[in-house]
């Protein structure tokens, strides 16, 4: 597959894919938090530990890879990715990158940034606000070499 093949997902595709991912993630992380008593200790006025942070980071990675993960090997796609018909290919060579590459590169640096309160928060703002580039590439599109294209 050659990129010069490929047409690029319009702006309203990407973010009805992200919409379809995030509902998917809230829909299962939420129940886990519950039963972790997440919610019990909020309403007590307490924040989550550093600890519980970081096992909720890893357990947030895990079911995003369970729900996502042989799409996005087989195919460059998540479930919103499917739904709504796009996919993430390399620029370079308009092919589907390694799982390794795509959560390397493309998932994870963005994903330990958020986690630093306040600046994670305006670069993941950043982040989405590069989708209105002419070419259409947020930073972890950047970071990765990746395009997100029709499917």
């Amino acid at each position: 597959m050659d990129i010069i093949e490929h047409q690029l997902a319009d702006r309203g595709k990407r973010l009805g894919g992200a919409l379809v991912d995030g509902i998917i993630a809230v829909i299962v992380i939420l129940p886990i938090m519950y039963v972790a008593g997440v919610f019990d200790q909020i309403q007590e006025g307490q924040q989550m530990s550093i600890a519980q942070t970081v096992v909720f980071f890893f357990v947030g990675l895990a079911v995003y890879l369970a729900i996502n993960g042989v799409l996005l090997a087989k195919h460059g796609q998540t479930v919103g990715k499917k739904v709504v018909g796009t996919r993430i290919v390399s620029k370079e060579t308009g092919k589907i990158l390694p799982l390794g590459k795509i959560l390397g590169l493309r998932i994870l640096p963005l994903s330990l940034i958020n986690q630093i309160p306040v600046v994670g928060s305006i670069l993941g703002l950043v982040n989405v606000l590069f989708i209105f580039r002419q070419d259409k590439r947020c930073i972890h599109d950047l970071i990765a070499g990746t395009v997100v294209v029709d499917a």
